[in-house]
């Protein structure tokens, strides 16, 4: 195996390992997450295959039955033993950080719905994990991007469609999913949008005249008779737009332009927040536009900032 991968870990090995009746709070506590809170399918398959990883390796490390009241008496040095065996095994701390944070939402459900509480799992320290900071790109090669996506070698149609599209992600700092949740009746797009974003919740972002002018030309050359609930961005069958068109489009355009691999079209919403920044704007109000739970979720773009400057500056004055 090459160096830097992570073993991987078979489908079900902790389901395996792991006694039923743990298991069985485990499937209560997912049942939990998808009706009470709408947690979506991909996000219940990875904490089931986290949380059974962990309570697989108590029952190997213990060597007996894994009982509810054995998960309450779970110790500091099991979790620590665990955490060894994870890294141990090649995994990333940026990894095991999102694995001990699918294990605590568990043991927060077991002390609420079970009356199981366990204060050594929330006690203990997780990994540090380096900060990944977003890598945005430039003005121009925003600019560039559209302009490519509108001359693509695809029909008319399309290549306005995706050049509408990638507009929104860096004029309004849309997800691409939440550019593609729109719906035929939001167009003629308002001076304002309400999305509808991570966790249900609802922000109001400002839209361009250029993107505006960008979905009206779309729409002007789209063969398909639209109902106002369909979705807005169509693909070339009809059916709403698959996220991966959008996403090829970008791939395209960047080997074009010679950008890295980070020119995706998430990078078009780090690009909005970075030189808005850069313009003047303010922290807080980025943090709305952007819909971010935490300031400190945006303040990563202040730090890319001044990093830009930094690097102007010894650029302008280099010292001999």
């Amino acid at each position: 195996m090459a160096a830097g991968l992570t073993p991987p870990r078979a489908p079900d090995e902790g389901a395996e390992a792991a006694a039923p009746a743990a298991l069985a709070l485990m499937g209560r506590w997912l049942a939990h997450l998808s009706a009470a809170e709408g947690a979506a399918a991909a996000t219940l398959e990875a904490y089931r295959r986290d949380v059974a990883g962990f309570l697989g390796f108590l029952t190997r490390h213990h060597g007996g039955e894994l009982t509810p009241r054995s998960l309450g008496e779970t110790a500091h040095s099991d979790l620590r033993a665990w955490m060894a065996g994870e890294r141990g095994r090649g995994l990333s701390a940026r990894s095991l950080k999102r694995e001990l944070s699918a294990v605590r939402s568990f043991f927060k459900w077991l002390a609420e719905s079970e009356g199981i509480e366990n204060t050594a799992i929330f006690a203990a320290r997780g990994p540090r994990a380096p900060a990944r900071l977003p890598r945005p790109i430039t003005e121009e090669e925003a600019r560039a991007v559209i302009g490519e996506a509108e001359a693509a070698d695809a029909p008319d149609w399309i290549a306005a469609r995706d050049a509408a599209a990638l507009t929104l992600l860096y004029g309004s700092g849309l997800r691409i999913s939440e550019a593609l949740s729109l719906k035929r009746r939001d167009a003629p797009l308002a001076e304002v949008l309400r999305i509808l974003g991570k966790g249900g919740k609802e922000r109001l972002v400002p839209v361009l005249p250029v993107a505006r002018e960008a979905v009206e030309t779309y729409l002007s050359l789209c063969p398909y008779g639209l109902e106002p609930h369909d979705a807005l961005f169509r693909g070339a069958r009809g059916g709403p737009l698959s996220p991966r068109l959008l996403q090829l489009r970008m791939a395209s355009a960047r080997a074009r332009l010679g950008l890295p691999a980070s020119a995706t079209p998430h990078a078009l919403r780090h690009s909005f927040a970075t030189h808005l920044l850069a313009a003047g704007g303010d922290l807080r109000a980025i943090q709305e536009l952007l819909g971010h739970a935490s300031l400190s979720t945006t303040q990563v773009y202040a730090g890319l900032d001044e990093a830009r400057l930094i690097a102007v500056h010894a650029a302008a004055h280099p010292r001999g």
